[in-house]
């Protein structure tokens, strides 16, 4: 089993960039593919991105597509997300999440092991 802590949220004003990471204890992350979701007050958790094993293979939400990068260093054990150009929108809880399965997924479902959350806050 991994366990999975997030770090790196804060608050930031539109336009601007933060860097979210995920660090894993337990076992190694390269038996995982990993994905990055986040949850706005009063919305339902969404699919931001999505890294395979060795990082080859990414995917991406078509809100964050080019401004956002998922990387993964399995060497650390760790997983991150950079967001530029940063908007209101993206304001949200940010979860890390691992999972199993041997293709990239985007569900929620799909995905076993999950962090408590980072919180990013975008001001206009």
């Amino acid at each position: 089993q991994v366990q999975l802590v997030e770090s790196g949220g804060g608050l930031v004003q539109a336009g601007g960039s933060l860097r979210l990471s995920c660090a894993a204890s337990g076992r190694t992350l390269r038996s995982y593919h990993m994905g990055w979701f986040r949850q706005a007050p009063g919305k339902e958790r969404e699919f931001v991105a999505t890294i395979s094993w060795g990082g080859a293979a990414t995917y991406y939400s078509d809100s964050v597509k080019g401004r956002f990068t998922i990387s993964r260093d399995n060497a650390k054990n760790t997983v991150s997300l950079q967001m530029n150009s940063l908007k209101p929108e993206d304001t949200a809880l940010y979860y890390c999440a691992a999972t199993t399965s041997l293709v990239l997924r985007v569900g929620i479902g799909d995905y076993e092991y999950w962090g408590q959350g980072t919180q990013v806050t975008v001001s206009s």
